[in-house]
Parts: C-alpha cells; sequence; structure tokens
C-alpha cells in the first residue's frame, strides 16, 4: 500500500518567488530537461526537477530546508535549454534569497536590506553612528591638519575598531544561529527525502568535509563545469580572491598596529601593500565584470538585490583606491571625504551580510559540504 503525505501549499510563497525573479515558474511542465543538461546535478536525486515542481505546489518548507537550492551556481544552462522558458536557475535564486531572509534575524533588516526605498536608510545609518560615535569620543577630527595626510589622524583606528569589532562579533552571531537551524534543517530534509542515511552529523566528519571542499570552491570547479555563463567564473574568482587578500591585509597591519605599534601610512614599497593594491584592483575589475555581464545578459532576471549587492562590491573597490590616489596626490579634502565614504561601504557590507545576496558564500560552503559529508553520490556496495 503507497505512503499517504499530507501537502499544504502555501500561496503566498508562491506568490513571493514570482517578485523575487520566479514568475516563469508556471511555464514548467515537468518535463526534466534541467536535470538533464545541469552539468553539477548529483545523480541521487538530481536537480532542479523536484525543486520546480514543489515551487509550483507551494512547498515552502520542503525547498527552504533543502541544501540543493544551494548547490546550484545558476550557470543558466537549465534555463537555457528549457524548452518551455520556465529558468529553473532564476527560479532557484528565488528561493534561495528568500531563503536567506527565513534563516537571518532580526527579519527587520532583511526587510530594510531588500526594500529599494529603504537604500538611503542603509547609508543614512553609518553615517550617523560614525558621526555621533566620533564626536562624543573625541575620535572623529574634521579638521586633522598638518603636513601629511594621515586618515587616522580624521578618523582614528580607535574609532574603527570600536564600531567594526562589535559589528564582526555582530554577523558571527547572526550567522551562528542561522547555521544552527540550517544544518539541522537540511539534515532532516536530507533523511526524509533518502539524500543521506546518516543519522546523526559527527562535527570531526563535517569538519573534514569541509576541509575536503574548500579547494573545489577556490578553483571555481562547478562554475567552470557549466557551459552558458562558464566565463562568470573568472570574475566571481576576482572578487572571491579580492576578499581573501584584504582580509589578509587587514589582519596583517592590525597586528603591526597593536603588536608591534607601527602606525601607517605604510610605504608604497611594502610587499603587503602591494598585497592591498593588487587586491583592490582586482575588485573593481572583477566587480565591474559582473556588472557588464548582468547587463548584456536580458535574458536573466536581475533584480534589486543583486544590483544592490553589485553597487556595494563595486562602490567598495573604488572608493578604497580613490582614497589611496588622493591620498598620493596629496588632497587631503578629497582623501578624507572619499575615507569616510569608503567606511560606510566596508559597513554596509558586514553589517547587512547575513541578510543580503553575498549571505550566499556561508550558505552555499555550508551546503556544499553537507552534500560532500552525506556521501550523497556513493553507491551501495555490491549484495
Amino acid at each position: 500500500m503507497a505512503g499517504k503525505y499530507l501537502i499544504e501549499p502555501d500561496s503566498e510563497f508562491i506568490k513571493v518567488i514570482n517578485q523575487e525573479g520566479g514568475d516563469s515558474l508556471k511555464k514548467c511542465f515537468q518535463c526534466a530537461t534541467c536535470s538533464v543538461v545541469c552539468p553539477i546535478s548529483p545523480d541521487n536525486k538530481p536537480f532542479p526537477r523536484k525543486e520546480m515542481i514543489a515551487a509550483s505546489w507551494g512547498l515552502k518548507d520542503r525547498l527552504v530546508t533543502s541544501h540543493d537550492i544551494w548547490l546550484c551556481h545558476q550557470c543558466g544552462d537549465c534555463s537555457t535549454l528549457c524548452p518551455r522558458g520556465a529558468k529553473p536557475g532564476d527560479v532557484l535564486a528565488a528561493i534561495r534569497a528568500y531563503a536567506i531572509r527565513e534563516y537571518a534575524t532580526p527579519k527587520f533588516f532583511g526587510e530594510l536590506i531588500n526594500d529599494p526605498k529603504k537604500l538611503p536608510v542603509l547609508f543614512i545609518i553609518p553615517t550617523i553612528i560614525f558621526i555621533v560615535l566620533g564626536l562624543v569620543t573625541g575620535l572623529l577630527n574634521f579638521k586633522p591638519g598638518g603636513d601629511e595626510i594621515v586618515h587616522s589622524h580624521f578618523f582614528s583606528t580607535w574609532l574603527v575598531d570600536l564600531i567594526f569589532i562589535p559589528l564582526a562579533g555582530w554577523v558571527v552571531a547572526i550567522f551562528a544561529l542561522g547555521l544552527k537551524r540550517f544544518i539541522g534543517d537540511i539534515h532532516e530534509n536530507a533523511l526524509s527525502s533518502g539524500k543521506t542515511k546518516k543519522e546523526k552529523i559527527d562535527p570531526a566528519g563535517f569538519v573534514q568535509a569541509l576541509v575536503k571542499i574548500i579547494p573545489t570552491i577556490l578553483k571555481h570547479d562547478k562554475f567552470t563545469e557549466c557551459t552558458e555563463n562558464r566565463e562568470r567564473s573568472t570574475s566571481h574568482m576576482m572578487v572571491l580572491y579580492s576578499f581573501i587578500g584584504l582580509f589578509i591585509v587587514t589582519n596583517i597591519f592590525f597586528v603591526v598596529l597593536y603588536v608591534f605599534g607601527i602606525h601607517g601610512p605604510y610605504s608604497q614599497l611594502n610587499p603587503v601593500k602591494w598585497l592591498a593594491n593588487i587586491a583592490g584592483v582586482a575588485l573593481v575589475i572583477g566587480s565591474a565584470m559582473m556588472i557588464k555581464d548582468r547587463i548584456s545578459k536580458t535574458d536573466q532576471v536581475s533584480s534589486y538585490k543583486d544590483w544592490y549587492l553589485l553597487g556595494l562590491v563595486f562602490g567598495l573597490g573604488v572608493t578604497g583606491l580613490t582614497t589611496e590616489m588622493t591620498r598620493l596626490a596629496d588632497a587631503a579634502f578629497l582623501s578624507y571625504t572619499f575615507y569616510f565614504i569608503h567606511l560606510i561601504f566596508v559597513f554596509n557590507l558586514f553589517a547587512f551580510l547575513p541578510f543580503s545576496k553575498l549571505a550566499h558564500l556561508v550558505y552555499r560552503t555550508v551546503a556544499l559540504t553537507y552534500d560532500e559529508y552525506s556521501e550523497r553520490d556513493k553507491k551501495e556496495p555490491a549484495v
């Protein structure tokens, strides 16, 4: 006798998917072309056909708690070859955007970041924080003076740390809470759908799986398996490695400042400075390539959340390099102004990271790790 399943469609969820860019969903007639042509879809329980069916029925819980939606890199192969133009890649992207908001709390910030009318507020918030906290502590000096342009004389490094260290803690805490639910949900989903036979998650085994998939992420192996948008891997790698480079630079200078007491500005001949400049240039070029690609792909859905992230990354790189160039040109007012604007972009990037599309860096990494850990494609031994 066949088992019985209670299906509870969520019509509101379907509406949200349509609004997020998945308005082509209803064109799908479940031919499975998408799962067949996808080069990175696993043989066991392949995607995205089952996700398209579940989305059509409004099965929110089944989709949001599935790690398969994160395995998709939206390369476009399925959307291009779909005989009905259902664009499965765009539908899965819409579901991921919904999932990010579901796992990040407080929900207020998710609504704030994804509403284009609230964009000015995102820049006003850090501006007010910088000015008020800077004036109260006396660590913000609008008349730094001196013969040399020193950004810390204008916006003290103590003020930077006073703001950004707690901010980093805030981001880690939000991700920790979200990932705790996320990992539990995807494991329960995988068990119920037959994607894994492991009853419990072994932390040591999970960490081993993470180490194993890091080379895949760094080399963008999944991207290069795609055919339709394979060139996107170049711009994505440039942005990824630029962030890694800037992270290394920031930590080195933090140690140099607080352990060795060596204050900036640092010489352009400093190797760490070379890394900073190269990473900054790569960030601008990589994000510019992404923007160009978005504009040229008229058949691909581009929503506000996509443009917000691209603009933020591009603005971060441009203001950082402009701050440096105006300092070298001895244009004090411009250099201090761009430095202030640059810090606003940095604040936006970090403070709203768990709520923006950039959160996929964390969730996709965890999903890839779980897929490796679950041994999904491991063949059963012969009996």
